[in-house]
């Protein structure tokens, strides 16, 4: 394939890969009344396969099952259990599962915009935020050339990676040297089953398996520049501390990160309201707001700013090397659901799709 050109098609025919699930819901909700993109199929466990919709998934979004949603068949995640018209596929697969089932998929010519952290890191797959890097969608070529699939893989980035990264690459222009971030993240980013009542009310955990290494390397690829056929990482130093708290929705994370050059929480917030966002259906109008009270961005009050798709900054101080400051974003819409439907308008409107 050669370089991509604009798609003017109104209308792309998409699927969910593992559709029953707690991402997978979100999609369906996002998905609902969207301009471009119609639903067309819907994926689960064997033991799912053959029923409907409202019989398959127990539903917990806050608002209904869309009619034509609840009646539609789902059906095994397999490449010939989608129809052959199905042009783009949202994958909210688990991690272990992704691993073996999306290169099916990949093999037989599909577009998988993937949540799953699978091969966030491999070399040939895009890792991308539309307003951070939309360049690195040029990876695809290499990843085509390597793997030998004519279909493309893009990932988004870990709900906690998502919510820091808007922030830094607003802050890169002062030249970031390193970071070091404790975030305070939801329960649902465990998904519905993985903490218990009993273990987190009156409870904070201070260690979530896996988590503080996604946003030590992902941020630092996010960041990387492109020459055409690598990505090389940014040189920043970045230390995360992972904490899980009773809070249901919304990841709160405390950020303080060092400049080569001196930058006042002046020039920080508005290089922060003047990052530039994308003209995407899905992307908020500015892609970080920023707050002048210190006791904000709080997750109860504001994860739903931009339909769950703004990040949230407050809380910017001096310290002796550099700046604190406060980042919330939305985690399974921004950072889960909404950040695939994003790279999927993405990998439209670049003419990949």
């Amino acid at each position: 394939m050669g370089v991509p050109r604009k798609n003017t098609a109104m209308t792309v025919q998409v699927g969910i890969l593992g559709a029953t699930g707690a991402v997978g819901q979100r999609f369906i909700q996002l998905l609902d009344g969207h301009p471009t993109f119609e639903l067309a199929a819907l994926t689960a466990s064997e033991a799912s396969a053959g029923k409907t919709y409202a019989e398959a998934a127990k539903w917990r979004v806050n608002t209904p099952i869309p009619d034509d949603v609840a009646e539609m068949k789902v059906t095994a995640t397999t490449p010939e259990a989608v129809p052959n018209d199905v042009d783009l596929l949202f994958s909210s697969l688990p991690s272990g599962v992704a691993t073996e089932i999306e290169p099916e998929f990949l093999h037989e010519g599909y577009v998988v915009s993937s949540n799953s952290s699978n091969d966030r890191m491999a070399p040939d797959v895009p890792l991308t935020i539309p307003e951070i890097n939309p360049g690195h969608l040029d990876l695809i070529e290499v990843q085509r050339d390597e793997r030998g699939w004519d279909g493309a893989l893009v990932k988004n980035p870990n709900c906690s990676t998502i919510t820091m990264v808007p922030t830094l690459a607003a802050l890169d222009q002062f030249g970031l040297e390193s970071v070091h971030v404790s975030t305070l993240q939801a329960v649902s980013g465990a998904g519905y089953s993985g903490v218990t009542s009993m273990e987190i009310i009156d409870n904070a955990i201070p260690h979530i398996g896996g988590e503080e290494n996604k946003m030590e390397t992902e941020s630092r690829k996010l960041l990387g520049e492109f020459d055409g056929t690598d990505v090389s990482l940014h040189e920043m130093d970045v230390a995360a501390s992972c904490n899980r708290i009773p809070t249901l929705d919304g990841h709160l994370e405390n950020v303080f990160a060092e400049t080569a050059e001196d930058v006042t929480p002046d020039e920080a917030a508005e290089a922060m309201r003047e990052y530039s966002g994308v003209d995407l259906h899905s992307a908020p109008d500015q892609l970080i707001h920023v707050f002048e009270d210190p006791a904000r961005p709080q997750p109860r009050l504001d994860r739903e700013r931009g339909d769950g798709m703004q990040i949230c900054a407050g809380g910017l101080h001096e310290t002796a090397n550099g700046l604190k400051y406060n980042c919330l974003a939305h985690n399974t819409i921004r950072g889960a659901a909404g950040a695939s439907l994003l790279n999927g308008e993405l990998l439209v409107e670049e003419g990949w799709v």
